[in-house]
């Protein structure tokens, strides 16, 4: 794995922008240039992302002779696959050479960042302010990316984590009871649990794993009466061989827990739940682990496109065929729902707040970054505001 000052140094660049730089160098040529991070496309039927990376983005760039203009950690951004309109989430000016090769790297930031933050986001934006979002899928993803997944998955509104250095460097505790591997050194889950509740803090929630022996109903029953009282969950992670039909085993299991005294014990489901499962279970269930559906998700298609170059000391507007040229600035009207682009410079309508702000000058970080907290706090302010005003963007010339 490539450590920071790998990182730092260009290294982890593509080959052709090390070609680049050879022709540019031996031609003498370094023309200013802007360039902007957009994406035209998401992979889901909505029109929403959430930005995250930008933070890692900055201080890769620190120390360039640049200057860099983002939106902040968290912002929601719009997209359109119909039309050429696109909101820039960054902008960078500084000559071609001097920044060339860090391309990918800040790429690849913004990709994976935000596409795990946006699918954490669409997850707590189906299931609602109340319910419990845990993250259990770094198992799925290489070692090095677990403190990245948890804090992506933190700041899109989940509220636990399986993983402890993941955990540890947010600052929160980790969250997770007990594998199906451990039920099975005992011939009785019953045995499982009673262990498990005998040497564990009883500061962690007592929720029991109840799918391993027997069905969902029946270990339900068995962990209330074997827990009682200090029985807080019954987790259900049926597999899909033996699910039927998911919904109804809940709708049993809170059934039988209700009628014997355990209406306070949650139910939480596990075991490949992704949105269409959410949207189905969220009046029966009282949770969701959710594993790789967010820690494997899809990265946002970023692009990094110039838009302007100098030629003979003037900046001319530039682009590729299919992209627009020029500098652009979005702008968010939070009454009206509307987000709009115009010409960078363009004064906008009454109402509207730039979303893009200036972060490096001449390669120094000017403004201060927020904690996660106050990060975490944007994006579920804005999952609230996408179910209220449903919003739109759109192209101003």
């Amino acid at each position: 794995m490539p450590d920071v000052e790998e990182i730092k140094s260009g290294q982890t660049t593509d080959f052709y922008f090390v070609n680049v730089e050879k022709i540019l160098d031996s031609e003498g040529k370094n023309p200013r240039v802007t360039m902007e991070v957009y994406t035209r496309y998401l992979p889901y039927p909505d029109n929403w992302g959430i930005v995250s990376g930008i933070y890692e983005s900055l201080n890769l760039l620190e120390g360039l002779p640049v200057d860099v203009w983002a939106m902040n950690e968290g912002e929601l951004f719009l997209t359109s696959k119909a039309d050429i309109l696109y909101e820039p989430v960054m902008r960078i000016e500084g000559k071609y050479r001097d920044f060339a090769r860090y391309e990918t790297a800040l790429l690849g930031f913004l990709c994976s960042f935000s596409g795990v933050t946006t699918k954490a986001a669409r997850m707590r934006f189906l299931a609602g302010a109340e319910k419990t979002l845990l993250s259990f899928g770094t198992r799925r993803a290489h070692p090095a990316l677990a403190p990245m997944i948890e804090h992506c998955a933190y700041i899109g509104g989940f509220d636990g984590f399986s993983n402890v250095l993941g955990a540890r460097l947010l600052g929160k505790s980790g969250s997770g009871t007990m594998p199906h591997s451990f039920i099975l050194l005992y011939n009785d889950p019953r045995e499982a649990w009673t262990a498990f509740d005998r040497h564990i803090n009883q500061e962690i929630p007592r929720i029991a794993l109840v799918d391993t022996y027997y069905d969902e109903r029946t270990e339900s029953i068995m962990a209330l009466e074997t827990l009682g009282k200090k029985l807080s969950g019954v987790r259900l992670d049926t597999p899909s061989s033996r699910r039927g039909d998911w919904r109804k085993i809940a709708e049993e299991v809170r059934w039988e827990l209700d009628q014997r005294g355990g209406r306070n014990v949650k139910i939480i489901i596990s075991g490949g739940v992704d949105e269409n499962d959410i949207t189905i279970m969220n009046d029966v269930v009282d949770g969701y682990g959710i594993g790789t559906s967010v820690a494997d998700a899809s990265p946002v298609d970023f692009n990094l496109k110039v838009v302007e170059v100098e030629i003979d000391g003037k900046m001319i507007k530039k682009s590729k065929r299919g992209d627009i040229s020029g500098k652009k600035d979005a702008y968010r009207n939070f009454n009206s729902g509307f987000d709009i682009i115009l010409p960078e410079g363009r004064e906008p309508p009454a109402g509207y707040e730039i979303l893009m702000k200036k972060w490096l000058e001449s390669g120094k970080i000017i403004r201060k970054m927020e904690t996660v907290e106050e990060v975490r706090e944007r994006v579920m302010n804005r999952i609230g505001w996408i179910k209220d005003k449903h919003p739109s963007v759109k192209l101003i010339s």
